[in-house]
């Protein structure tokens, strides 16, 4: 993997960097300044704000295009922030193959999120403010990817944190999304005392924080640093991805608006994880235990998410698991190190459209049924929502990877790599991944069926109607996405080749173990897709959902995640601060009441010395003034 290039030429588009940025910024800034004469129009600027930051992103992009490959990192730096004695750090911008990805990604689905927005957000009073936290949002993910450095970085990581927060809550009359706000905030505070602590380390032994800076002196560093590093970085990208151990916010967030779900819960914040590590593969590759723990990690959690995405009857609960599932996918290829790079940073962009364009479509049938989210109560909607259902089914498609759709090539080619391993790590890793396409399919068809198949079950004062345009022709889009994007990312190694210069070149060869593993993959899907049928087929759908067994009732509690981190941290933490607070207190009491007692003591042993006579006080001056010249006097002497 190489290091960044430190500038860019003159000729270049370079001066539209901070452009990408500024426009959702400014748009933010405007639409919370400007208060409520903003309210008829402030929708309308929010996606033109979106919308000019994605045209400025695609030119740098052809800009990029124009330059040699060797040198298609576009660099700005803006002023000197942190000039303080060793620790100096600057403020600039790059972008480069990496970062370009994530940049399209984030400003092109935005765009699309915010156009969708105008429609499902038509009769909120409050839509104005939603546009600025979506386009605070757009411009701190922007930050996050185009930082040149660590600090940077953690700027935009922080900023993304407030915006999450602002949007899961923005429904916050509702105390589930007040409560579901906090908690996504609290997880990932945990999670960013990691990058904290990798940063505080990167300087400590480099002496900078910026990322060339680091990845030139990783090969000197030692082992134990470096795994320290690695670690730390990986305890933040679970925070931010919802990867085990501090996965339990995600699965409430789903209390905030579902445009919000698919922005942050599909195409970008929980991908920031991902980047970090990507970014960080100068470090990992030079740390074994930091990289078996990152693939554990995703190896673990794309089963965890899988399982409980089976027993979901919440539509947008069952695709927050999901979504847990692929973005364990992608830790676990992004583990592999180089040959793991490309394939998820490929899944990745992939997920961004069928997930975004699954999320809208579920908004687009919360919409037809008043917001009930319960699939138990729909049933039969593919007659009524033709558009949905086929935009959805896409989706549906190309998440489970049914060829030539998206998802086949992008999931396909993480469980080849993870076979690639080798040894027992890499059957291990290969079952894991063999497992969860299985799983995927299973819970992707049940949701199909409950929501689109069956007889109509829904209440008689109940009138579906298909979306307006304004939601409908994101979904189209997504979803052409959702069909395309795998093969125009893959035929002839293009995002390979792409990446090579950042995240190292790999063997793009067709191996004869790769036919084989496609296979497995495809029966696995088949077998998913006829398990859940054949169930479905047997048992219905039942407006009341059965207890079911002990594996489905943990599945439906989020296999307890909630339950362990109250066990395991809450209550022994409120424990610690019980017991920490009645010691303080207890010491605190004990010292007022000592100083009281001695200060009562001396002043009764003291009173007998005033006797309001003169002359006595006199005498105590010329004693006290003598004592002091010959203590002055003797000192000179000695």
């Amino acid at each position: 993997m190489s290091t960044l290039p430190a500038c860019c030429g003159a000729d270049d588009v370079g001066h539209l960097l901070w452009l990408s940025i500024t426009l959702p910024a400014a748009g933010a800034v405007l639409l919370l300044l400007g208060g409520k004469r903003t309210d008829r129009w402030g929708h309308l600027l929010g996606c033109a704000a979106a919308i000019a930051s994605f045209a400025v992103t695609v030119r740098l992009f052809i800009g990029m295009l124009d330059r040699p490959v060797e040198d298609r990192t576009i660099s700005r730096l803006l002023f000197s922030w942190i000039p303080a004695d060793a620790l100096q750090v600057d403020l600039g911008l790059h972008v480069d193959q990496l970062s370009m990805c994530f940049a399209l990604l984030i400003t092109g689905v935005g765009s699309l999120i915010h156009i969708y927005s105008i429609g499902y957000m038509a009769d909120d009073p409050y839509r104005r403010r939603f546009f600025a936290y979506l386009n605070l949002f757009i411009a701190a993910m922007l930050l996050l990817v185009l930082a040149d450095n660590y600090l940077g970085l953690y700027a935009g990581w922080e900023a993304v944190g407030l915006a999450s927060y602002l949007l899961i809550g923005f429904w916050d009359a509702k105390p589930a999304a007040a409560t579901a706000a906090r908690k996504a905030f609290v997880m990932n505070r945990v999670g960013d005392i990691g990058l904290a602590v990798a940063l505080m380390v990167m300087f400590s032994a480099v002496g900078s924080v910026s990322f060339d800076a680091v990845f030139g002196a990783a090969p000197e560093l030692g082992h134990g640093t470096l795994t320290v590093i690695g670690l730390s970085l990986l305890f933040a990208a679970c925070g931010k991805s919802a990867q085990l151990p501090l996965q339990s916010w995600l699965g409430d967030a789903m209390e905030g608006p579902t445009p919000v779900s698919a922005l942050i819960h599909a195409a970008t914040m929980v991908t920031a994880g991902v980047y970090l590590i990507v970014r960080s593969g100068p470090v990992f590759d030079l740390a074994p235990a930091a990289q078996t723990a990152v693939v554990t990690v995703g190896a673990a959690t794309l089963l965890f998410g899988a399982v409980i995405g089976c027993a979901k009857d919440d539509i947008k609960k069952a695709l927050a698991a999901s979504t847990m599932s692929q973005i364990g996918y992608m830790v676990l290829a992004a583990g592999l190190g180089p040959a793991g790079y490309p394939v998820a940073i490929l899944h990745l962009i992939t997920h961004g459209f069928f997930k975004a364009g699954l999320f809208l479509g579920a908004g687009s049938v919360m919409h037809a049924m008043d917001d009930n989210v319960d699939m138990r109560r729909f049933g039969g909607l593919r007659r009524v929502l033709p558009a949905t259902f086929v935009t959805f089914g896409l989706g549906y498609l190309a998440i489970i990877g049914v060829p030539p759709l998206a998802g086949f090539y992008s999931k396909d080619a993480i469980i080849e790599v993870a076979f690639a391993a080798g040894g027992t790590r890499g059957v291990l890793l290969g079952g894991a991944a063999l497992l969860g396409a299985g799983l995927t399919a299973f819970y992707m068809t049940r949701i199909m069926l409950m929501t689109f198949a069956g007889h109509r079950r829904w209440p008689a004062d109940t009138h579906p109607h298909e979306a307006p345009a304004t939601m409908l022709l994101p979904m189209i889009v997504l979803a052409i996405g959702s069909v395309s994007m795998g093969a125009l990312l893959t035929v002839g190694g293009t995002l390979h080749d792409w990446l090579a210069p950042v995240v190292g070149g790999i063997d793009n060869e067709t191996h004869a173990t790769a036919w084989t593993v496609t296979a497995m993959t495809l029966v696995a899907v088949a077998a998913g897709v006829l398990i859940a049928v054949r169930i479905h087929a047997a048992q219905g759908v039942s407006v009341n959902a059965p207890e079911g067994s002990p594996v489905t009732i943990a599945a439906r509690r989020d296999l307890y995640g909630d339950s362990f981190n109250e066990a395991a941290f809450i209550r022994p933490g409120r424990r610690v601060i019980a017991i920490a607070s009645d010691v303080g207190e207890r010491g605190i009491n004990g010292i007022a009441l000592g100083i009281a007692a001695l200060v009562s003591g001396v002043s009764v042993r003291l009173g007998p010395l005033q006797t309001g006579f003169v002359r006595s006080y006199a005498l105590s001056v010329f004693v006290g003034a003598a004592a002091a010249i010959a203590t002055i006097v003797g000192m000179r002497i000695w």
